[in-house]
């Protein structure tokens, strides 16, 4: 399947079957969910039903399912290379002949040689199709290309093998051997464009489906382990997840200690501790310490399987819209017929001597100059040079969809941790680590933790090179990280203590007033401290955040100065969100919000007639993303995420986002243009080409001008999309 139109068709093929109650293709995934009252109903009939519709229905395993219909995907674009390749090989030299040679008397032989085996071997498919939506009583571009070249095609045959035909009524028997291969041509590499611009939408199932591993360990009611597969997990058994593991399926925590990275399922960048009675979700990873927990939800129930079919179905209902060109093929193409058979019988019955003649050059004639060049070129040239220059800005965008819509949106969603902020726990603040002795305690410590915020701490001391100050050998005796709370150790026989405030107050450390004002004014701006102590008093203090990206403010201000609503979620708590928002110019932000819950906004502005785009980098973010008119991922974020977003911005340059809407509003108005002119093209050489001034002043446009004015068209369209190159510049 190939457009909106092939998915309309299969539905109704489909829904033609008696018994069937109900049938949804999505084009994204290239599956269809049908469901049937009738027992007796056998998958070979709905094979049986597709197939007569001009299509293939592969019935495989579900796992199976997506694999299948990549490869389906794959082998189309395969044959679409090859027949592209046939069709550049002749089709070059097939141009050169004729625009250079075309006195010549091998001139019609050599053009006859070459042209055919691009209608037979690169042309067939669109003859096929053009048989098949005949027999079902509809019109595509594919019947309009198979209609104009081969009729090229078979008057220029007839003027190669008998040229006396016209030669004897005074009449010159022209040949369009190369309009009929070089529009083939063009077809076909605008086909392969959009098939590899829209390949790839199963990737992005895939991943997220390799977020749970496939075997897990299941501790029985004796403490033996055994290791199972995951589909042979049931509710209520044990498993044991190691460190560096991923959790498998949803559940409670039984017994340990460790942190687990949930960033996958809540955008929050700090591993949350998890303890007994904690729970804990399918995907994430268990970052060190061993966790035994009981299953609660398995399989299709999980929180992770559920985002997959929230994928799955947003893709489904985001298939990109039939474009002008073919919505208005079903009208066009009926109507050219018309023009072309009703010109011919008019020249026939009125036009005297010769009057056969004339309307057979006529019938030729206006089937040539509304051959679908300038149409099929007009959208393809301009998303061509829009997503090429789109990529020098640093804006990589999947389909024309996406290129198009971003120029539409009125409502801007922004993920936080990742997007907007850098994604990780930085130090952003110190005080009191000018004191050598607390700053080699803090970095000693901090070495041996695991802990996020541990690591951002050493990184700020090896980032500052203070470590190059310490002195060369430390005795460390007694070190013992506290989960939740911080480190203690012995260094060089000073106690020392690392942590938050419960540790202080647990082991009687005093929070003095200087340090406290220190403490309010970070705690306001949402940074998370982290106070160092020996036995008596506090020596030094950090406060950690995740630090905002420097184009943040910048870009949200351009955006809002396009006219469009920005808004912000995050799964982090509300003062987090605050203020960031308030740093970075969002004036309406949610907290605290699950990935079903981004998504349930999204779904909600559109609701309101808002066109939205989603910007997000994690997978949290897939399911907003999808369901998003348009999804922008970040570049260095998840690969889920950027396999369903429609644009994906190169690194972590946010000014790429209004430059991305200038660019697509460029490109819209690139294609009006376009579109705008090759119609008017048609309008106004379809009746020139019927004889219409012939009356007036006794112009019949010959079929070779036709075909001249026909290149000419292509030509200005593709001159025209090339303008977008420069945008910017």
């Amino acid at each position: 399947m190939t457009c909106a139109s092939c998915v309309q068709r299969v539905e109704k093929a489909l829904r033609s079957v008696p018994g069937v109650a109900s049938a949804s293709v999505n084009l994204a995934t290239h599956t269809a969910q049908v469901e049937w009252t009738d027992a007796a109903l056998s998958e070979a009939r709905l094979q049986d039903a597709v197939h007569a519709a001009g299509y293939q229905l592969l019935v495989v395993e579900e796992q199976q399912a997506q694999r299948a219909a990549d490869e389906a995907q794959r082998a189309y674009r395969e044959a679409l290379r090859k027949d592209l390749l046939v069709a550049l090989v002749f089709s070059v030299p097939l141009l050169i002949i004729g625009m250079g040679f075309m006195h010549s008397a091998w001139s019609p032989w050599a053009q006859w040689a070459l042209a055919t085996p691009v209608l037979l071997i690169s042309g067939r498919r669109f003859f096929r199709n053009a048989w098949t939506q005949l027999g079902h009583r509809t019109a595509t571009m594919d019947t309009l290309v198979a209609l104009s070249t081969g009729v090229s095609y078979l008057f220029s045959t007839l003027n190669t093998l008998a040229p006396s035909f016209l030669t004897d009524r005074g009449l010159v028997p022209h040949v369009y051997f190369e309009a009929a291969a070089m529009v083939i041509t063009f077809i076909l590499l605008g086909k392969l464009l959009e098939a590899r611009a829209t390949a790839g939408t199963g990737a992005a199932i895939r991943k997220l489906m390799a977020l749970r591993p496939d075997r897990v360990l299941r501790v029985d009611a004796a403490g033996d382990q055994t290791e199972v597969p995951l589909a042979e997990v049931n509710v209520d058994d044990v498993l044991l997840v190691r460190p560096g593991e991923r959790v498998a399926v949803d559940g409670v925590v039984l017994d340990g200690v460790s942190h687990v990275d949930e960033s996958a399922m809540t955008g929050e960048p700090m591993p949350a501790l998890k303890e007994a009675g904690a729970r804990v979700l399918a995907g994430t990873v268990n970052q060190h310490g061993s966790l035994r927990m009981r299953a609660q939800q398995v399989g299709a129930a999980t929180q992770l399987a559920r985002i997959v079919r929230a994928v799955q179905d947003a893709q489904g209902s985001k298939a990109p819209a039939q474009q002008l060109v073919d919505r208005v093929a079903a009208v066009f193409v009926p109507v050219v017929i018309g023009i072309a058979v009703i010109s011919a019988l008019l020249w026939w019955v009125l036009g005297g001597t010769d009057a056969f003649t004339h309307g057979l050059l006529a019938l030729v004639t206006v089937l040539v100059i509304a051959c679908p060049c300038a149409l099929g070129l007009a959208t393809p040239t301009a998303i061509m040079a829009g997503m090429g220059r789109g990529a020098e800005l640093g804006i990589l965008v999947k389909d024309a969809e996406a290129l198009e819509k971003v120029g539409k949106v009125t409502a801007m969603v922004f993920d936080k941790t990742g997007t907007l902020t850098e994604g990780r726990p930085d130090v952003v603040e110190v005080v009191g680590l000018e004191d050598r002795d607390a700053a080699l305690a803090l970095f000693i410590m901090e070495s041996r933790s695991e802990h996020p915020l541990a690591h951002a701490m050493v990184r700020y001391i090896r980032h500052h090179r203070m470590e190059e100050h310490f002195q060369s050998t430390a005795r460390v005796d007694a070190f013992e990280s506290l989960p939740g709370k911080g480190v203690k150790a012995q260094v060089n026989d000073i106690r020392w203590l690392a942590g938050n405030r419960r540790l202080m107050e647990e082991h009687g450390i005093a929070i003095t007033e200087p340090w406290r004002a220190h403490e309010k004014r970070w705690q306001e701006a949402a940074r998370t401290v982290v106070w160092l102590a020996d036995a008596q008093q506090v020596r030094a203090a950090l406060a950690i955040a995740d630090r905002i990206k420097p184009m943040a403010g910048k870009a949200i201000a351009q955006v809002k100065d396009m006219g469009v609503r920005v808004f912000m979620q995050t799964g982090d708590a509300r003062r987090t969100a605050q203020a960031v928002a308030r740093e970075v110019g969002v004036d309406d932000f949610r907290s605290e919000v699950l990935p079903s819950g981004k998504a349930a906004f999204v779904d909600g502005l559109k609701q309101q007639g808002l066109v939205v785009a989603m910007v997000g980098d994690g997978i949290n973010d897939s399911e907003a993303l999808a369901r998003a008119d348009v999804g922008m991922a970040m570049g260095r974020g998840s690969d889920i995420a950027m396999g369903v977003a429609g644009l994906t911005i190169v690194g972590a340059d946010l000014g790429a986002i209004p430059r991305a809407i200038t660019l697509s509003r460029s490109t819209a108005s690139v294609v009006r243009q376009n579109l705008f002119w090759a119609f008017i093209y048609n309008v106004l050489g379809i009746p020139i080409a019927a004889g219409v001034l012939h009356p007036i002043n006794g112009f019949l446009l010959d079929p070779m001008f036709a075909g001249a004015a026909m290149a000419l068209s292509s030509v200005s369209v593709v001159a025209n999309s090339l303008r977008l190159r420069r945008l910017g510049r």
